[in-house]
């Protein structure tokens, strides 16, 4: 029986969501035995150093593309949010499974339905400016400070820290079995009002790409409207060059034949940070990436755009 070995981080999120897909590819592809290798990254090692200080989103797929180039592994799965706008000369992505829940979530120990109901002053932990720069723009009183770790981890810190509450992505919790729980409370955070990371909720499989035979099993089982969605946020992201010293969200509304991709876009001191979007078809997702990504570019350089502070 023909092996296909697919590389993953070693958190429980990322080993969740790879077994998640080798599931779905076994079932479809029977007469293929597939294999996970758990492959440790330098933003694996190094919990302690916000993102943006350490240096891009590369800190948790450099060591799994190495293996890809070598062939020591033939798939890596990432969360794609984690991507870097460019990937190194001689991989790509495939073809993405259904997406799970974009959107991020407030997850607070008060009995809260909405940002609104947090008390005055409240201290929120995340280590996204993207995040962070929305919530001051909604709550300017809300105090932040800096939070990383696994899922597990962020939760724990959330009451070891006495902390008003943190921010996530649903589609990890979801994953995880961990949506719903007695001891806290959740507030849907939902786009476009809050714009989530580029492709937040895809699955991002690089292959070699070279690999025409991995690209024919993942197309058994692509999501059509994933596919729209991740390249119309994707592009948006590789034409703003983003990387996390930038807070740089994207989401793409898609019903049918017909797209509405959402953009924000922020200096790296988030002193400003401007929003917009742009509709078409679903054959033009790339190119409307790459139109609003340049629209939100110029709004940011001029002196008297609308911005959100």
């Amino acid at each position: 029986m023909k092996k296909i070995v697919v590389g993953s981080r070693g958190s429980k999120l990322a080993v969740t969501q790879t077994n998640w897909l080798i599931e779905r590819l076994a079932a479809a592809h029977p007469d293929i035995a597939f294999e996970l290798k758990i492959i440790t990254t330098k933003g694996d090692r190094n919990q302690h150093q916000a993102l943006d200080a350490i240096g891009d989103k590369g800190l948790f797929t450099a060591e799994l593309e190495a293996e890809l180039l070598s062939g020591e592994i033939q798939m890596a799965v990432h969360s794609m949010k984690d991507m870097p706008s460019a990937l190194p000369e001689g991989l790509c992505l495939t073809v993405p499974p259904m997406r799970e829940d974009p959107a991020d979530v407030l997850v607070t120990p008060h009995g809260a339905a909405s940002l609104d109901d947090l008390p005055e002053g409240a201290v929120i932990g995340s280590g996204s400016k993207r995040r962070v720069f929305q919530l001051k723009a909604l709550r300017p009183d809300l105090q932040t400070v800096g939070i990383r770790g696994n899922i597990d981890t962020r939760i724990r810190k959330l009451f070891d820290e006495h902390l008003d509450g943190i921010v996530l992505a649903a589609a990890g919790m979801r994953r995880l079995n961990v949506y719903d729980a007695a001891d806290y409370h959740l507030v849907p955070l939902l786009p476009p009002a809050f714009v989530p990371a580029p492709a937040q909720g895809i699955l991002a499989v690089e292959i070699r790409e070279d690999n025409a035979e991995v690209k024919a099993l993942m197309a058994a089982i692509s999501d059509e409207t994933a596919r729209v969605q991740m390249a119309a946020e994707r592009s948006f992201l590789t034409a703003l060059d983003g990387d996390c010293h930038l807070p740089i969200g994207a989401y793409c509304e898609a019903a049918g034949d017909a797209i509405t991709l959402y953009g924000l876009y922020g200096d790296e001191a988030g002193t400003r940070l401007v929003k917009g979007s742009a509709a078409g078809r679903a054959a033009d997702a790339e190119r409307l990436g790459a139109q609003l990504a340049e629209q939100l570019r110029k709004a940011l350089e001029q002196p008297e755009s609308e911005v959100e502070k």
